[in-house]
Parts: C-alpha cells; structure tokens; sequence
C-alpha cells in the first residue's frame, strides 16, 4: 500500500473511532456509489451523517479541512442520495460533516470536526 493510501487509511480509523467516541453509530465506512465513495456514514440520534474524511501529513496543500471544496461537496451530495435510496434508514436530517487529520511524521494527529459543511 502506497504511503498516502495508508495515511488515508489510519486517518480513517481514527475517525471511526473518534464518531464512535461521540456516541454515534458508525453505520457504513468506505460505500462506493455510482461517481465515488462516502469516508463514513453514522447515526447520531435519528439524524444521519455522512463524513468525508481527509488526512494530511502537513499543510503544504492547505489545511485537511479546506480540501472539502463546493464540487466535493455536490459530489457527497448525490451519493449520500443513492445510500438513502439503498438503506432503509428514514433520518429526521441529513448532515454532510468533515473530520481533517493533520498527522505529521512522528508527531500526534491533530483531528478536526466541521458539521454541515455546504448546508
């Protein structure tokens, strides 16, 4: 697995944990819809929420967080639409939220949580 792969993956653990951690049910990780993939779908009370998860090893691109841009966003959009359409999940509201991981080498990550991103 290439370097940015397992960066991505360890990000993603740790944002799984980190939801759970919240009390939320993580009810899907890494679904692939027509067009792309959801990070992580949970359950926070009877509202749904779709995570896209973005992890860094530094800001040399820019922030984790800042990644998440208006067409990521429309994208995120469309496949939370085509999950709904497969799940029998009937949620009080949707929320599209950002975990940003900035993880440098040997250092601690530093996590990030921005709810309803593009509402």
């Amino acid at each position: 697995m290439a370097e940015k792969d397992e960066l991505g993956r360890r990000g993603e653990d740790l944002a799984a944990r980190w939801v759970a951690e919240q009390g939320w049910q993580v009810l899907e990780r890494n679904w692939r819809g027509e067009g792309g993939e959801l990070d992580l779908v949970a359950r926070d009370g009877r509202d749904l929420v779709v995570i896209e998860v973005k992890t860094r090893s530094g800001t040399g691109f820019g922030d984790p967080v800042t990644a998440v841009t208006p067409v990521k966003v429309a994208r995120l959009r469309r496949l939370t639409a085509g999950w709904l359409a497969e799940h029998e999940v009937r949620p009080r509201e949707v929320r599209l939220d950002v975990i940003g991981i900035l993880w440098p080498r040997g250092g601690p990550p530093l996590l990030t949580h921005v709810a309803g991103i593009g509402s």
